[in-house]
């Protein structure tokens, strides 16, 4: 054999830290965590007023009715919740999945429905069925961060399509469309968050729905709607869902998460017969089958307690922290800046005045006891950097004031120093960073 000949190259060799460094897959090179990770392990110490992790408030639940269905499905149905499963997911809890999405104007079969650990999972299967490395995959901008990693690992070319109050711009979905097609490329799917969208907090308003629907139905391109926070509704009326006008081109995510709990780890996929059979077997060779027991804990919670009730109350709580950082915001916030004003969901978006970067000012914000996420996480390019997430989802109102306050005083601070010494350099943008722990 010559000496050009791989087998006779010395291998790559690792590091004294990670001796594996030479043998991991391409999409795994850019696997690194974050310095914003490492700041929110000091931003969740009690005396911080964090405005960043999007935590439903699970103290809200009957906690008392959540044990006793825990207890009885141990003890009634122990020996099937205790049991391997179904990768489709329980019979019994799809059923009931469609009851829930039928008020967003969803008309579903148990049988298309997929369980999911998470809707991120289900974010994970659809990727890993339809894009190879070099794929592109049309995302809102700015969009959620995990959906980001999610492509970005299965080695996708994302491309932003620009958003405004009302939603995704239909006219900038066709542009990318038409310019893709010029160059002999298509899209494998556009990814949205047509409700209360994370982190923008904007809805999809219907006539563009209408829109977005055409135009992806003339150019053959599959719709991803993921749709966690569709039910927190505060005010006005709720939108039909996507899926619920065009069956045949939507797959459509949806999760307990927000309505529930993130513990029971519960989400899923609607899509069309022979997707989901692809998914079935993705998730199969993933995972082997789903928890049983959380399954069956969900179905039985569905089947007897109130739950539309339940959303109720989460929707007064949480409305209750909205209006308290809309107002404080509006109180405080020095000229230059503005935010989006949700209807529902979990986030605020905030826009910084000319020549401030929010991660490059979040160490500051830290020390002075406030934490948010910076905005370049929702974005693929460099963009985001005047941008920052705000989630009232899970301080109390008294807390969500004095955090806002405190991070008045912090934008007050860089802008002085912005009129004194001029813009600063943006903060330099990691490659690969990874999500922060409480980025739901």
């Amino acid at each position: 054999m010559s000496s050009d000949d791989p087998r006779q190259q010395e291998p790559r060799r690792g590091s004294r830290i990670d001796p594996y460094v030479g043998a991991y897959a391409a999409r795994a090179q850019g696997m690194v965590a974050s310095e914003v990770r490492a700041l929110f392990a000091v931003a969740s110490r009690p005396e911080v007023v964090s405005l960043a992790g999007g935590m439903p408030n699970v103290s809200a639940l009957p906690l008392e009715r959540v044990g006793d269905i825990v207890r009885r499905v141990a003890t009634e149905q122990g020996a099937t919740a205790l049991q391997y499963g179904s990768a489709q997911g329980d019979d019994d809890l799809r059923e009931r999945i469609c009851e829930v999405m039928s008020l967003e104007g969803i008309e579903a079969a148990p049988d298309d429905v997929i369980v999911t650990v998470g809707s991120q999972q289900a974010l994970d299967l659809v990727t890993r069925v339809f894009v190879d490395p070099g794929d592109v995959v049309l995302a809102e901008a700015p969009t959620y961060v995990t959906a980001i990693n999610t492509f970005a690992a299965f080695q996708a070319e994302i491309r932003h399509v620009a958003m405004d109050d009302l939603g995704v711009v239909p006219e900038a979905l066709e542009e990318h469309l038409e310019a893709l097609a010029a160059a002999g490329r298509r899209a494998k799917f556009f990814y949205t968050v047509p409700n209360f969208q994370n982190p923008a907090g904007v809805t999809l308003t219907a006539e563009r729905r209408r829109r977005v629907l055409d135009i992806c139905h003339r150019h053959g391109l599959l719709v991803l709607e993921d749709n966690p926070y569709g039910l927190l509704r505060y005010e006005g009326e709720a939108e039909r869902a996507l899926r619920a006008d065009a069956p045949d081109n939507v797959i459509y995510l949806g999760s307990f998460s927000k309505t529930l709990s993130p513990g029971f780890r519960i989400g899923w996929a609607l899509a069309p017969p022979a997707v989901r059979a692809k998914l079935v077997l993705a998730a199969e060779s993933a995972m082997l089958s789903h928890s049983t027991f959380n399954q069956m804990v969900v179905g039985r919670y569905l089947a007897e307690h109130p739950w539309r009730e339940q959303i109720k109350e989460f929707n007064e709580m949480y409305r209750e922290r909205r209006d308290a950082m809309l107002a404080s915001l509006e109180a405080l916030m020095p000229p230059g800046t503005s935010w989006t004003r949700p209807e529902g969901g979990f986030f605020v978006w905030l826009t910084l005045p000319e020549g401030l970067d929010s991660k490059a000012m979040l160490p500051r914000a830290v020390s002075e006891r406030v934490a948010y996420v910076p905005g370049t996480g929702f974005f693929a390019d460099d963009e985001g950097h005047r941008n920052m997430r705000l989630s009232f989802c899970y301080p109390s109102p008294d807390q969500i004031r004095e955090g806002v306050r405190r991070l008045v005083g912090v934008i007050e601070n860089e802008t002085s120093l912005r009129d004194t010494f001029g813009t600063a350099p943006a903060a330099p943008r990691g490659e690969g960073e990874a999500p922060t722990p409480d980025l739901p």
